[in-house]
Protein backbone atom coordinates (compact mmCIF):
# COMPACT_ATOMS: atom_id res chain seq x y z
CA UNK A 1 0.00 0.00 0.00
CA UNK A 2 1.20 3.18 -0.74
CA UNK A 3 2.27 5.83 2.17
CA UNK A 4 -0.61 7.87 3.55
CA UNK A 5 1.29 11.15 2.51
CA UNK A 6 1.56 9.84 -1.05
CA UNK A 7 -2.36 8.89 -0.94
CA UNK A 8 -2.94 12.71 0.27
CA UNK A 9 -1.00 14.28 -2.53
CA UNK A 10 -2.49 12.31 -5.20
CA UNK A 11 -6.10 12.85 -3.93
CA UNK A 12 -5.18 16.60 -3.50
CA UNK A 13 -3.92 16.73 -7.38
CA UNK A 14 -7.12 15.18 -8.29
CA UNK A 15 -9.53 17.58 -6.37
CA UNK A 16 -7.68 20.21 -8.40
CA UNK A 17 -8.03 18.78 -11.69
CA UNK A 18 -10.97 17.95 -11.22
CA UNK A 19 -11.90 21.77 -9.87
CA UNK A 20 -14.08 24.15 -12.04
CA UNK A 21 -13.13 28.03 -12.47
CA UNK A 22 -14.09 29.91 -9.90
CA UNK A 23 -17.47 31.58 -10.42
CA UNK A 24 -19.03 35.09 -10.27
CA UNK A 25 -22.85 35.63 -10.05
CA UNK A 26 -24.38 38.91 -9.89
CA UNK A 27 -28.30 40.05 -10.67
CA UNK A 28 -29.23 42.73 -12.68
CA UNK A 29 -32.29 44.95 -12.60
CA UNK A 30 -32.28 47.00 -15.89
CA UNK A 31 -34.89 50.16 -15.75
CA UNK A 32 -35.68 53.28 -17.10
CA UNK A 33 -35.11 56.45 -15.22
CA UNK A 34 -34.59 60.25 -15.79
CA UNK A 35 -31.20 61.60 -15.78
CA UNK A 36 -29.55 64.29 -17.66
CA UNK A 37 -26.08 63.08 -19.33
CA UNK A 38 -26.02 66.72 -20.96
CA UNK A 39 -27.30 68.88 -18.44
CA UNK A 40 -31.70 68.47 -19.81
CA UNK A 41 -33.47 65.46 -18.54
CA UNK A 42 -34.13 62.51 -20.81
CA UNK A 43 -34.98 58.70 -20.33
CA UNK A 44 -32.04 56.17 -19.96
CA UNK A 45 -31.41 52.88 -19.05
CA UNK A 46 -29.94 51.88 -15.77
CA UNK A 47 -28.62 49.00 -13.99
CA UNK A 48 -29.28 48.29 -10.54
CA UNK A 49 -30.10 52.12 -10.66
CA UNK A 50 -26.49 53.47 -12.18
CA UNK A 51 -25.22 54.50 -15.29
CA UNK A 52 -22.66 53.39 -16.27
CA UNK A 53 -23.81 49.73 -15.43
CA UNK A 54 -21.79 47.80 -12.33
CA UNK A 55 -18.28 46.48 -13.12
CA UNK A 56 -17.90 42.86 -14.29
CA UNK A 57 -14.69 42.76 -12.29
CA UNK A 58 -13.09 39.28 -12.84
CA UNK A 59 -10.14 37.07 -13.45
CA UNK A 60 -9.00 35.17 -16.34
CA UNK A 61 -11.14 31.77 -16.84
CA UNK A 62 -13.56 32.81 -14.66
CA UNK A 63 -17.35 31.69 -15.42
CA UNK A 64 -19.80 34.92 -15.43
CA UNK A 65 -23.33 34.34 -14.28
CA UNK A 66 -25.63 37.27 -14.45
CA UNK A 67 -29.37 37.31 -13.76
CA UNK A 68 -30.82 39.72 -15.86
CA UNK A 69 -34.53 41.44 -15.41
CA UNK A 70 -36.17 43.16 -18.00
CA UNK A 71 -38.25 46.47 -16.05
CA UNK A 72 -38.53 47.85 -19.43
CA UNK A 73 -41.10 48.31 -21.91
CA UNK A 74 -39.40 46.35 -24.84
CA UNK A 75 -37.10 43.00 -25.65
CA UNK A 76 -33.90 43.12 -24.54
CA UNK A 77 -30.26 41.69 -25.08
CA UNK A 78 -26.89 42.51 -23.99
CA UNK A 79 -23.74 41.65 -25.67
CA UNK A 80 -20.09 41.39 -24.17
CA UNK A 81 -17.98 43.14 -26.60
CA UNK A 82 -14.53 41.62 -27.65
CA UNK A 83 -15.39 38.54 -24.88
CA UNK A 84 -14.93 35.42 -27.53
CA UNK A 85 -17.34 33.63 -25.71
CA UNK A 86 -15.39 29.91 -26.64
CA UNK A 87 -17.86 27.52 -28.28
CA UNK A 88 -20.30 29.15 -26.88
CA UNK A 89 -22.37 32.10 -29.42
CA UNK A 90 -25.50 31.43 -27.70
CA UNK A 91 -24.36 34.00 -25.32
CA UNK A 92 -22.79 36.68 -27.76
CA UNK A 93 -26.46 38.46 -27.11
CA UNK A 94 -27.06 39.80 -30.62
CA UNK A 95 -30.26 39.52 -32.35
CA UNK A 96 -29.01 36.87 -35.01
CA UNK A 97 -28.14 34.05 -32.22
CA UNK A 98 -29.69 34.84 -29.32
CA UNK A 99 -33.96 35.46 -28.39
CA UNK A 100 -34.36 39.15 -26.63
CA UNK A 101 -35.63 38.41 -23.00
CA UNK A 102 -39.55 39.86 -23.30
CA UNK A 103 -40.52 42.78 -20.78
CA UNK A 104 -41.18 41.62 -17.15
CA UNK A 105 -39.08 38.73 -17.71
CA UNK A 106 -35.99 37.35 -16.77
CA UNK A 107 -32.86 35.83 -18.36
CA UNK A 108 -29.61 34.28 -17.20
CA UNK A 109 -26.45 34.63 -18.97
CA UNK A 110 -23.73 31.82 -18.41
CA UNK A 111 -20.19 32.78 -19.84
CA UNK A 112 -16.54 32.16 -19.49
CA UNK A 113 -13.75 34.62 -20.12
CA UNK A 114 -11.73 31.34 -21.39
CA UNK A 115 -7.67 32.28 -22.30
CA UNK A 116 -8.59 36.41 -21.72
CA UNK A 117 -7.47 39.31 -20.39
CA UNK A 118 -7.54 43.14 -20.79
CA UNK A 119 -10.59 45.62 -20.59
CA UNK A 120 -14.31 45.12 -22.40
CA UNK A 121 -17.35 46.52 -21.87
CA UNK A 122 -20.96 45.36 -22.37
CA UNK A 123 -24.12 47.34 -24.03
CA UNK A 124 -27.61 46.58 -25.48
CA UNK A 125 -28.30 45.36 -28.67
CA UNK A 126 -32.13 45.27 -29.13
CA UNK A 127 -33.68 48.05 -31.09
CA UNK A 128 -31.61 51.32 -30.33
CA UNK A 129 -31.09 50.72 -26.60
CA UNK A 130 -27.56 51.43 -26.83
CA UNK A 131 -28.53 55.22 -27.67
CA UNK A 132 -29.86 55.74 -24.01
CA UNK A 133 -27.35 53.97 -21.81
CA UNK A 134 -27.57 50.35 -20.40
CA UNK A 135 -23.39 49.69 -20.91
CA UNK A 136 -20.76 49.11 -18.19
CA UNK A 137 -17.31 48.08 -17.90
CA UNK A 138 -15.84 44.73 -17.82
CA UNK A 139 -12.71 44.01 -16.70
CA UNK A 140 -10.44 40.87 -17.18
CA UNK A 141 -7.18 40.69 -15.11
CA UNK A 142 -4.32 37.89 -15.40
CA UNK A 143 -4.51 35.21 -12.72
CA UNK A 144 -2.24 35.34 -9.76
CA UNK A 145 0.38 33.13 -11.28
CA UNK A 146 0.21 34.75 -14.68
CA UNK A 147 2.79 38.15 -14.36
CA UNK A 148 2.05 41.03 -15.91
CA UNK A 149 4.48 43.50 -17.37
CA UNK A 150 4.41 46.38 -15.30
CA UNK A 151 4.12 46.67 -11.80
CA UNK A 152 0.45 46.50 -10.15
CA UNK A 153 -0.81 49.78 -10.00
CA UNK A 154 -2.09 52.21 -6.66
CA UNK A 155 -5.85 52.27 -8.54
CA UNK A 156 -7.76 51.44 -11.53
CA UNK A 157 -10.48 54.05 -13.13
CA UNK A 158 -12.49 52.87 -16.00
CA UNK A 159 -13.26 55.47 -18.54
CA UNK A 160 -16.39 54.99 -20.86
CA UNK A 161 -16.10 58.08 -23.05
CA UNK A 162 -17.96 58.89 -26.06
CA UNK A 163 -20.21 61.27 -28.24
CA UNK A 164 -23.95 61.20 -27.00
CA UNK A 165 -27.24 62.18 -28.03
CA UNK A 166 -30.05 63.78 -25.85
CA UNK A 167 -32.75 62.98 -28.35
CA UNK A 168 -33.95 59.32 -26.65
CA UNK A 169 -33.76 56.11 -28.42
CA UNK A 170 -37.04 55.89 -29.13
CA UNK A 171 -36.66 59.46 -31.09
CA UNK A 172 -33.80 57.94 -32.76
CA UNK A 173 -35.00 55.00 -33.55
CA UNK A 174 -38.00 56.61 -35.47
CA UNK A 175 -35.60 58.85 -37.59
CA UNK A 176 -33.81 55.59 -38.31
CA UNK A 177 -37.06 54.00 -39.22
CA UNK A 178 -38.37 56.91 -41.64
CA UNK A 179 -35.91 56.57 -43.59
CA UNK A 180 -33.40 59.05 -42.56
CA UNK A 181 -30.14 59.97 -40.42
CA UNK A 182 -29.45 60.28 -37.14
CA UNK A 183 -27.20 63.63 -37.91
CA UNK A 184 -24.75 64.80 -35.57
CA UNK A 185 -24.65 64.18 -32.05
CA UNK A 186 -24.46 66.78 -29.71
CA UNK A 187 -22.35 66.25 -27.17
CA UNK A 188 -19.22 63.57 -25.08
CA UNK A 189 -20.24 62.35 -22.01
CA UNK A 190 -17.65 60.88 -19.79
CA UNK A 191 -19.05 57.79 -17.28
CA UNK A 192 -22.48 59.47 -18.36
CA UNK A 193 -21.68 62.84 -17.11
CA UNK A 194 -21.07 65.89 -19.09
CA UNK A 195 -18.10 66.64 -16.69
CA UNK A 196 -16.09 70.01 -16.71
CA UNK A 197 -17.74 70.77 -19.76
CA UNK A 198 -20.94 70.85 -18.47
CA UNK A 199 -20.13 73.00 -15.26
CA UNK A 200 -19.27 70.52 -12.58
CA UNK A 201 -16.58 71.19 -10.20
CA UNK A 202 -16.38 67.95 -8.50
CA UNK A 203 -13.67 65.32 -9.20
CA UNK A 204 -14.33 62.11 -11.04
CA UNK A 205 -10.65 60.66 -10.41
CA UNK A 206 -8.06 61.23 -7.51
CA UNK A 207 -4.22 60.28 -7.33
CA UNK A 208 -1.95 60.68 -4.59
CA UNK A 209 1.47 62.18 -5.56
CA UNK A 210 4.08 59.87 -6.55
CA UNK A 211 1.50 56.67 -6.83
CA UNK A 212 0.54 55.22 -10.61
CA UNK A 213 -2.77 54.76 -11.61
CA UNK A 214 -3.92 52.35 -14.46
CA UNK A 215 -6.76 53.92 -16.71
CA UNK A 216 -9.36 51.68 -18.86
CA UNK A 217 -10.36 54.01 -21.79
CA UNK A 218 -13.34 52.96 -23.88
CA UNK A 219 -14.86 54.75 -26.62
CA UNK A 220 -18.82 53.46 -25.84
CA UNK A 221 -20.02 55.98 -28.55
CA UNK A 222 -22.44 56.25 -31.24
CA UNK A 223 -21.12 57.95 -34.37
CA UNK A 224 -17.70 59.27 -33.73
CA UNK A 225 -13.13 58.10 -32.84
CA UNK A 226 -12.39 60.04 -29.97
CA UNK A 227 -9.08 61.55 -28.66
CA UNK A 228 -8.42 61.32 -25.26
CA UNK A 229 -5.72 63.22 -23.14
CA UNK A 230 -4.53 64.41 -19.76
CA UNK A 231 -4.01 67.63 -19.03
CA UNK A 232 0.25 68.06 -17.90
CA UNK A 233 0.12 64.04 -17.62
CA UNK A 234 2.03 61.48 -20.27
CA UNK A 235 0.37 58.10 -20.83
CA UNK A 236 2.16 54.89 -21.28
CA UNK A 237 0.04 52.24 -23.34
CA UNK A 238 0.35 48.53 -21.40
CA UNK A 239 -2.41 46.89 -22.94
CA UNK A 240 -5.06 47.49 -25.72
CA UNK A 241 -8.13 45.15 -26.38
CA UNK A 242 -6.76 42.44 -24.37
CA UNK A 243 -2.99 42.02 -25.30
CA UNK A 244 -0.72 43.38 -23.92
CA UNK A 245 1.63 45.87 -25.85
CA UNK A 246 4.79 47.47 -26.30
CA UNK A 247 4.68 50.27 -23.60
CA UNK A 248 4.99 53.45 -25.66
CA UNK A 249 4.14 56.90 -23.77
CA UNK A 250 1.81 59.29 -25.42
CA UNK A 251 0.53 62.79 -25.29
CA UNK A 252 -2.91 61.88 -26.06
CA UNK A 253 -4.46 58.44 -28.03
CA UNK A 254 -7.15 58.20 -30.60
CA UNK A 255 -9.96 55.75 -29.41
CA UNK A 256 -12.02 54.63 -32.51
CA UNK A 257 -16.02 53.19 -31.87
CA UNK A 258 -15.67 50.01 -29.43
CA UNK A 259 -12.10 49.74 -28.75
CA UNK A 260 -10.81 49.96 -25.04
CA UNK A 261 -7.03 51.28 -24.25
CA UNK A 262 -5.50 50.65 -21.10
CA UNK A 263 -3.04 53.18 -19.83
CA UNK A 264 -0.23 54.07 -16.65
CA UNK A 265 -0.39 57.42 -15.71
CA UNK A 266 1.63 58.61 -13.03
CA UNK A 267 0.66 61.44 -10.17
CA UNK A 268 4.19 63.34 -10.70
CA UNK A 269 2.88 67.00 -11.23
CA UNK A 270 2.03 69.79 -8.46
CA UNK A 271 -0.35 68.41 -6.75
CA UNK A 272 -3.68 70.49 -8.01
CA UNK A 273 -6.69 69.49 -10.24
CA UNK A 274 -6.61 68.17 -14.08
CA UNK A 275 -8.49 67.95 -16.90
CA UNK A 276 -9.26 64.87 -18.36
CA UNK A 277 -10.32 65.73 -21.82
CA UNK A 278 -12.02 63.57 -24.31
CA UNK A 279 -13.27 65.07 -27.38
CA UNK A 280 -14.55 63.97 -30.92
CA UNK A 281 -12.16 63.68 -34.19
CA UNK A 282 -12.61 64.07 -37.71
CA UNK A 283 -15.99 66.33 -37.72
CA UNK A 284 -16.49 69.69 -38.78
CA UNK A 285 -16.73 70.79 -35.10
CA UNK A 286 -15.20 68.99 -32.30
CA UNK A 287 -17.63 68.26 -29.52
CA UNK A 288 -15.57 68.14 -26.14
CA UNK A 289 -16.10 67.84 -22.57
CA UNK A 290 -13.65 66.62 -19.38
CA UNK A 291 -13.57 65.51 -16.48
CA UNK A 292 -11.23 66.42 -13.09
CA UNK A 293 -8.53 64.55 -11.63
CA UNK A 294 -7.94 65.54 -8.45
CA UNK A 295 -4.81 65.00 -6.23
CA UNK A 296 -5.54 64.24 -3.01
CA UNK A 297 -5.69 66.79 -0.41
CA UNK A 298 -5.50 69.62 -2.95
CA UNK A 299 -7.57 72.41 -3.23
CA UNK A 300 -6.17 74.05 -6.69
CA UNK A 301 -8.26 74.47 -9.53
CA UNK A 302 -7.23 73.33 -12.79
CA UNK A 303 -5.99 75.28 -15.02
CA UNK A 304 -8.14 76.32 -18.11
CA UNK A 305 -6.18 76.05 -20.79
CA UNK A 306 -7.64 73.01 -22.29
CA UNK A 307 -4.48 70.57 -23.90
CA UNK A 308 -5.45 70.59 -27.94
CA UNK A 309 -6.15 67.21 -29.87
CA UNK A 310 -4.31 66.18 -32.61
CA UNK A 311 -5.28 67.13 -36.40
CA UNK A 312 -6.20 64.96 -39.26
CA UNK A 313 -6.43 61.46 -39.90
CA UNK A 314 -2.64 60.90 -41.29
CA UNK A 315 -1.84 61.65 -37.24
CA UNK A 316 -4.19 59.06 -36.43
CA UNK A 317 -2.91 56.25 -38.91
CA UNK A 318 0.81 56.97 -37.17
CA UNK A 319 -0.06 56.42 -34.05
CA UNK A 320 -2.17 52.80 -34.97
CA UNK A 321 1.42 51.87 -36.73
CA UNK A 322 3.21 52.56 -33.24
CA UNK A 323 1.36 50.17 -31.74
CA UNK A 324 3.22 46.60 -31.26
CA UNK A 325 2.35 43.17 -29.24
CA UNK A 326 4.31 42.84 -26.36
CA UNK A 327 5.72 39.41 -27.76
CA UNK A 328 7.92 38.62 -24.68
CA UNK A 329 4.76 38.71 -22.07
CA UNK A 330 2.45 36.35 -20.66
CA UNK A 331 -0.50 36.48 -21.57
CA UNK A 332 -3.97 34.41 -19.88
CA UNK A 333 -1.27 31.31 -19.92
CA UNK A 334 1.87 30.82 -18.99
CA UNK A 335 3.60 31.18 -22.29
CA UNK A 336 4.69 34.19 -24.09
CA UNK A 337 1.16 35.93 -25.83
CA UNK A 338 3.71 36.00 -29.01
CA UNK A 339 4.31 32.71 -29.65
CA UNK A 340 1.95 32.35 -32.01
CA UNK A 341 3.47 33.26 -35.37
CA UNK A 342 0.42 34.26 -37.19
CA UNK A 343 3.05 35.28 -40.07
CA UNK A 344 3.79 32.14 -40.63
CA UNK A 345 0.70 30.51 -41.61
CA UNK A 346 -0.96 30.41 -45.17
CA UNK A 347 -3.75 31.83 -45.75
CA UNK A 348 -6.93 29.76 -47.55
CA UNK A 349 -9.40 32.58 -47.96
CA UNK A 350 -9.39 36.29 -48.44
CA UNK A 351 -12.74 38.29 -47.91
CA UNK A 352 -12.76 41.64 -49.71
CA UNK A 353 -15.87 43.89 -47.86
CA UNK A 354 -16.68 47.38 -49.42
CA UNK A 355 -19.21 49.33 -46.90
CA UNK A 356 -21.63 51.79 -48.83
CA UNK A 357 -24.98 53.53 -48.21
CA UNK A 358 -27.99 54.24 -50.74
CA UNK A 359 -31.62 54.07 -50.56
CA UNK A 360 -34.34 51.30 -50.50
CA UNK A 361 -37.84 52.23 -51.55
CA UNK A 362 -36.86 55.87 -50.49
CA UNK A 363 -35.00 55.26 -46.84
CA UNK A 364 -31.36 55.01 -46.31
CA UNK A 365 -29.71 51.90 -45.70
CA UNK A 366 -26.22 50.66 -45.44
CA UNK A 367 -24.38 47.47 -46.63
CA UNK A 368 -21.42 45.31 -47.19
CA UNK A 369 -20.68 43.92 -50.77
CA UNK A 370 -24.45 45.17 -51.61
CA UNK A 371 -26.48 43.78 -49.07
CA UNK A 372 -27.88 44.91 -46.43
CA UNK A 373 -28.23 42.54 -43.24
CA UNK A 374 -32.07 42.56 -41.75
CA UNK A 375 -32.81 40.22 -38.69
CA UNK A 376 -35.42 37.70 -39.18
CA UNK A 377 -37.67 37.11 -35.77
CA UNK A 378 -35.88 33.80 -35.00
CA UNK A 379 -32.17 34.52 -34.44
CA UNK A 380 -29.98 32.82 -37.76
CA UNK A 381 -28.14 30.45 -35.19
CA UNK A 382 -31.27 29.10 -33.49
CA UNK A 383 -33.00 28.45 -37.45
CA UNK A 384 -29.60 26.57 -38.03
CA UNK A 385 -29.51 24.57 -35.21
CA UNK A 386 -32.87 23.42 -35.22
CA UNK A 387 -32.58 22.87 -38.98
CA UNK A 388 -34.79 25.32 -40.28
CA UNK A 389 -32.27 27.50 -42.02
CA UNK A 390 -33.72 27.23 -45.37
CA UNK A 391 -37.09 28.55 -44.46
CA UNK A 392 -35.07 32.15 -43.51
CA UNK A 393 -31.92 32.61 -45.44
CA UNK A 394 -29.42 31.71 -47.78
CA UNK A 395 -25.26 31.53 -46.93
CA UNK A 396 -23.05 33.05 -49.12
CA UNK A 397 -25.53 35.89 -50.24
CA UNK A 398 -22.87 37.62 -50.58
CA UNK A 399 -19.12 36.99 -52.56
CA UNK A 400 -15.71 36.80 -51.34
CA UNK A 401 -15.21 40.12 -53.60
CA UNK A 402 -17.66 42.95 -54.18
CA UNK A 403 -18.58 43.22 -57.81
CA UNK A 404 -19.13 46.95 -59.54
CA UNK A 405 -22.65 46.73 -58.88
CA UNK A 406 -22.26 45.82 -55.14
CA UNK A 407 -21.60 49.77 -54.35
CA UNK A 408 -24.79 51.20 -56.03
CA UNK A 409 -27.74 49.11 -55.40
CA UNK A 410 -28.76 47.13 -51.92
CA UNK A 411 -30.68 44.16 -51.46
CA UNK A 412 -32.20 43.40 -48.17
CA UNK A 413 -32.08 40.18 -46.75
CA UNK A 414 -29.95 37.83 -43.36
CA UNK A 415 -26.96 38.26 -44.59
CA UNK A 416 -25.18 34.97 -43.62
CA UNK A 417 -21.69 33.82 -44.93
CA UNK A 418 -20.61 30.43 -44.50
CA UNK A 419 -16.73 29.53 -43.64
CA UNK A 420 -14.52 26.32 -42.86
CA UNK A 421 -13.70 25.16 -39.45
CA UNK A 422 -9.96 26.60 -38.58
CA UNK A 423 -9.41 28.25 -41.78
CA UNK A 424 -6.91 31.27 -41.79
CA UNK A 425 -8.44 33.94 -43.29
CA UNK A 426 -7.72 37.24 -44.18
CA UNK A 427 -10.27 39.73 -44.62
CA UNK A 428 -9.76 43.24 -46.08
CA UNK A 429 -11.78 46.38 -45.25
CA UNK A 430 -11.80 48.74 -48.37
CA UNK A 431 -13.22 52.17 -47.12
CA UNK A 432 -14.57 54.37 -50.35
CA UNK A 433 -15.94 57.20 -48.46
CA UNK A 434 -15.66 60.59 -46.52
CA UNK A 435 -16.18 59.33 -43.21
CA UNK A 436 -13.61 57.10 -40.96
CA UNK A 437 -15.63 53.28 -40.27
CA UNK A 438 -15.01 51.36 -37.22
CA UNK A 439 -15.43 47.43 -37.57
CA UNK A 440 -16.04 44.72 -35.20
CA UNK A 441 -15.75 41.05 -34.78
CA UNK A 442 -16.78 38.82 -32.60
CA UNK A 443 -15.77 35.27 -31.69
CA UNK A 444 -12.39 36.01 -32.42
CA UNK A 445 -9.38 38.27 -32.25
CA UNK A 446 -7.22 38.95 -35.26
CA UNK A 447 -4.16 40.45 -36.19
CA UNK A 448 -4.61 43.84 -37.92
CA UNK A 449 -1.83 43.77 -40.68
CA UNK A 450 -1.94 46.78 -42.21
CA UNK A 451 -3.86 50.15 -42.86
CA UNK A 452 -2.95 52.28 -46.30
CA UNK A 453 -4.70 54.79 -48.38
CA UNK A 454 -6.18 53.36 -51.58
CA UNK A 455 -7.13 50.46 -52.59
CA UNK A 456 -6.15 46.95 -51.73
CA UNK A 457 -4.33 44.06 -54.31
CA UNK A 458 -2.67 40.83 -53.79
CA UNK A 459 0.85 43.18 -54.14
CA UNK A 460 -0.15 45.03 -50.69
CA UNK A 461 0.76 42.15 -48.49
CA UNK A 462 4.25 43.10 -49.14
CA UNK A 463 3.71 45.50 -46.77
CA UNK A 464 2.06 43.94 -43.80
CA UNK A 465 3.51 43.50 -40.25
CA UNK A 466 3.65 39.75 -39.95
CA UNK A 467 5.61 39.77 -36.34
CA UNK A 468 4.25 41.58 -33.79
CA UNK A 469 0.77 43.26 -34.99
CA UNK A 470 -1.44 43.27 -31.55
CA UNK A 471 -4.43 41.07 -31.39
CA UNK A 472 -7.14 42.83 -30.92
CA UNK A 473 -10.90 42.96 -32.58
CA UNK A 474 -11.72 45.98 -33.43
CA UNK A 475 -10.23 47.98 -36.18
CA UNK A 476 -10.59 51.65 -37.65
CA UNK A 477 -10.65 52.19 -41.52
CA UNK A 478 -9.56 55.74 -42.48
CA UNK A 479 -11.43 57.35 -45.54
CA UNK A 480 -10.34 56.59 -48.53
CA UNK A 481 -8.17 53.69 -47.31
CA UNK A 482 -8.01 49.60 -46.28
CA UNK A 483 -7.54 47.58 -43.59
CA UNK A 484 -5.79 43.90 -43.33
CA UNK A 485 -6.72 41.67 -40.56
CA UNK A 486 -6.15 37.96 -40.19
CA UNK A 487 -7.67 35.31 -37.88
CA UNK A 488 -7.88 31.95 -38.13
CA UNK A 489 -11.45 30.73 -37.39
CA UNK A 490 -11.20 28.20 -34.80
CA UNK A 491 -14.20 28.95 -32.67
CA UNK A 492 -17.23 26.99 -33.91
CA UNK A 493 -20.81 29.01 -33.61
CA UNK A 494 -22.54 31.68 -34.99
CA UNK A 495 -20.16 35.11 -34.92
CA UNK A 496 -20.95 38.11 -36.38
CA UNK A 497 -18.90 41.16 -38.23
CA UNK A 498 -20.33 44.55 -37.66
CA UNK A 499 -19.87 48.27 -37.97
CA UNK A 500 -19.69 49.91 -34.88
CA UNK A 501 -21.40 53.08 -35.63
CA UNK A 502 -24.89 52.72 -34.26
CA UNK A 503 -26.69 53.97 -37.21
CA UNK A 504 -25.32 52.12 -39.89
CA UNK A 505 -25.47 48.72 -37.88
CA UNK A 506 -28.87 48.83 -36.92
CA UNK A 507 -29.68 49.68 -40.80
CA UNK A 508 -27.63 46.56 -42.12
CA UNK A 509 -24.08 47.09 -42.51
CA UNK A 510 -23.44 43.66 -40.55
CA UNK A 511 -23.21 40.01 -41.51
CA UNK A 512 -23.08 36.72 -39.70
CA UNK A 513 -20.26 34.43 -39.86
CA UNK A 514 -21.51 30.32 -39.95
CA UNK A 515 -18.26 28.35 -38.71
CA UNK A 516 -19.51 24.87 -38.26
CA UNK A 517 -17.40 22.33 -36.99
CA UNK A 518 -17.45 19.33 -39.31
CA UNK A 519 -18.01 16.65 -36.36
CA UNK A 520 -20.59 18.75 -35.37
CA UNK A 521 -18.48 17.31 -31.69
CA UNK A 522 -19.43 19.31 -28.20
CA UNK A 523 -15.57 19.42 -27.91
CA UNK A 524 -15.78 22.23 -30.55
CA UNK A 525 -19.03 23.49 -29.73
CA UNK A 526 -21.34 23.66 -26.78
CA UNK A 527 -25.07 22.75 -27.22
CA UNK A 528 -28.47 24.67 -26.73
CA UNK A 529 -27.65 25.67 -23.00
CA UNK A 530 -31.02 24.21 -20.64
CA UNK A 531 -33.38 26.86 -20.42
CA UNK A 532 -31.99 28.56 -23.78
CA UNK A 533 -35.18 31.17 -24.46
CA UNK A 534 -36.74 29.99 -27.91
CA UNK A 535 -38.32 32.56 -30.37
CA UNK A 536 -39.96 32.97 -33.66
CA UNK A 537 -40.74 29.49 -36.13
CA UNK A 538 -38.82 27.50 -33.33
CA UNK A 539 -41.08 28.67 -30.17
CA UNK A 540 -42.42 25.70 -30.10
CA UNK A 541 -40.34 23.18 -31.83
CA UNK A 542 -38.89 20.12 -29.63
CA UNK A 543 -35.19 20.41 -29.03
CA UNK A 544 -33.39 18.01 -31.65
CA UNK A 545 -31.38 15.08 -30.27
CA UNK A 546 -28.09 14.31 -31.42
CA UNK A 547 -27.45 17.54 -32.99
CA UNK A 548 -23.64 17.83 -31.20
CA UNK A 549 -22.12 14.96 -29.71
Amino acid sequence: MAPLHLLLRLLAVTAVALAEDPYIFDTWNVNYASLSPLGAPQQVITINGKFPGPRINCTSNNNIVINVFNNLDEPLLFTWNGIQQRKNSWQEGLPGTTCPIPPGTNYTYKFQVKDQIGSYFYYPTTALHRAAGGYGPLDVHSRALIPVPFDWPEAEYNVLAGDWYPKGHVSLKKLLDTGRSLGRPEGVVINGKGGGGNGSNEPMFFMASGKTYRYRFCNVGMKNSINVRIQGHTMKLVELEGSHTVQNVYDSLDIHLGQCYSVLVTANQTPKDYFLVASTRFTKEPLSTTAIIRYNGSNIPAAAEIPKPPEGWLWSLSQFRSFRWNLTASAARPNPQGSYHYGKINITRTIRIVNSASTVDGKLRYAINGVSHTNPDTPLKLAEYFGVADKLFKYDTIKDEPTPESENVITLAPNVMNATFRNFVEIIFENHEKSIQSWHLSGYSFFPVAIEPGRWAPEKRKNYNLIDAVSRHTIQVYPGCWAAIMTTLDNAGMWNLRSMTLERQYLGQQLYISVLSPEKSLRDEYALPPGQLLCGIVKNMPIPADVYH
